[in-house]
């Protein structure tokens, strides 16, 4: 998800930083996500200001904080049934 240098830009950043730094120097890169992009600084203004202690952090927080744009269906999983009454379950169908 994290291409076009913006991964190499954050881990080259210095440490600590807080998320303001982080917008300035790299804020302008486009994340490329399955269904659309936005920027960096998108993903982080959506946050409340910290500092970061490494670079490993900024990546997990960027990771964690992006939009539904990097999700497939929303709601969706393939791994259980849906839960009754569940507001995703299919509509019924009587052949």
């Amino acid at each position: 998800m994290l291409s076009n240098g913006t991964a190499e830009v954050i881990d080259d950043h210095e440490y600590p930083a807080t998320t303001e730094e982080l917008i300035e120097d790299c804020g302008d890169r486009v994340l490329e996500l399955p269904n659309g992009s936005e920027t960096v600084s998108d993903v982080l203004a959506r946050l409340e200001s910290e500092t970061f202690e490494s670079a490993d952090d900024a990546h997990l927080t960027v990771y964690s904080a992006v939009s539904n744009k990097a999700v497939g269906r929303v709601g969706y999983s393939d791994r259980d049934p849906t839960p009754v009454g569940s507001p995703y379950s299919p509509d019924a169908v009587s052949f």
